[in-house]
């Protein structure tokens, strides 16, 4: 009995380790563009964590087909953490054109969704694919990236 509540005590202090992995560093980015921060969706993770699974034995970083915002994240090896997730798409800001809401022909559109002033909620997911590699995936609802609509108002900058 005592090996079960350790082992369940284990699950849930590591669970919620895992959430505040993901959300952090999301919310220390979202806070440099006075947004306010997400928070964790079991039901989006539940998704992100099944759409992994499908991409378990290739890690190809196809798209899922929701009505969720999604960013996905490849990495060789099992080195990665959350965090590089969230800095590799934090990464695609600089050819971000606030003024004419476009991504200048480069891929920004992991960064526009993570500051999508509108999203209120995220879950994530990582798994080691069949090939040793890292594959992670958030979606957030709100979706964001919506033509014509700025990310985040740049006044509050």
């Amino acid at each position: 009995m005592v090996t079960f509540f350790l082992s369940s005590f284990f699950i849930s202090t590591q669970s919620s380790r895992t959430v505040s992995d993901f959300l952090t560093p999301h919310n220390i980015i979202r806070s440099q563009y006075h947004l306010k921060p997400l928070q964790w969706d079991a039901k989006l993770a539940s998704y992100a964590r099944w759409y992994a699974n499908q991409r378990r034995g290739d890690c190809q970083l196809i798209y899922s087909n929701s009505n969720y915002g999604e960013n996905i994240f490849w990495g060789k090896g099992k080195r990665w953490k959350p965090a590089d997730a969230v800095a590799a798409w934090f990464a695609e800001r600089s050819p971000y054109d606030y003024n004419r809401i476009n991504c200048n022909s480069k891929d920004c559109l992991h960064f526009t969704q993570l500051v999508w002033r509108t999203t209120l909620r995220v879950g994530c997911a990582k798994i080691i694919c069949t090939s040793g590699d890292t594959y992670i995936t958030c979606n957030y609802d709100p979706h964001g990236n919506i033509i014509g609509q700025r990310p985040y108002w740049l006044q509050f900058l």
